[in-house]
């Protein structure tokens, strides 16, 4: 326990005070946290004064939040209804899954042949923690762990932090939050048996052997793999 030895010591620590700048990223890593785990599913309409009374901020920070969201093609907004979370549909999926097919590849490609030791070091580090992971959360086989889901997002983009090409590397990461949405759909109504982890230990093995060819035709199933499920699994 800390000694408090004057009221200067306790000022010092408390936490600064909020400045409508901090409120509106913090109502905007809330709102897109919800989005991107479906906790707020494609259509909602978003409230906006609700939203600023569940999350202790203003109207206008709650609007910031959401005009950065609809940059980021997480919200829309139409004249006179306001926002919602962005639809799903399958022409949607499958234009996601092609262009992230193209890109991440891409990346994948430029990061093996760029990738040095300490790369390998922390690809090795991601997978490690993965692959020592469950999907879902213990009991409860229809809900994906946040956990799991962290450590998934950070062994992808682990894979391509070779690349060296920055725009490259935001559209994958925008690519990835975007097909996030449907694969956190469909695991509670998944039907089709699947071996994530072998699909993972392929595209580890062959990037680490330094098989670009291999590598990348490992990454092009996961992800065509993972399209087929959602289709199969979520009405779109």
């Amino acid at each position: 326990m800390k000694i408090i030895h004057s009221p200067a010591d306790a000022l010092a620590d408390t936490p600064p005070p909020e400045t409508g700048a901090t409120k509106s990223h913090r109502a905007y890593a809330q709102i897109r946290a919800d989005i991107l785990s479906c906790r707020l599913l494609p259509g909602t309409k978003l409230n906006i004064a609700a939203l600023a009374g569940e999350l202790d901020v203003s109207l206008g920070a709650v609007r910031e939040a959401l005009s950065m969201l609809q940059s980021e093609a997480l919200v829309v907004s139409e004249p006179q209804r306001g926002y919602t979370v962005s639809p799903v549909s399958p022409k949607e999926l499958a234009d996601i899954t092609e262009a992230r097919i193209a890109i991440e590849t891409l990346c994948l490609r430029a990061s093996i042949e760029r990738g040095d030791l300490a790369w390998e070091s922390r690809l090795v580090a991601a997978w490690h923690r993965l692959s020592r992971l469950s999907q879902t959360e213990a009991g409860k086989d229809l809900h994906l762990s946040e956990v799991w889901s962290r450590a998934h997002a950070d062994f992808h983009a682990e894979l391509v932090t070779a690349c060296g090409n920055d725009w490259l590397l935001r559209m994958r990461a925008m690519l990835y939050e975007q097909s996030e949405r449907y694969r956190r759909m469909s695991v509670p109504l998944q039907t089709e048996a699947r071996d994530v982890p072998a699909e993972h230990q392929a595209i580890f093995d062959a990037v680490m052997a330094r098989d670009t060819e291999r590598a990348a035709a490992a990454l092009e199933q996961h992800l065509r793999k993972t399209a087929t499920i959602v289709r199969a699994s979520v009405a779109l």
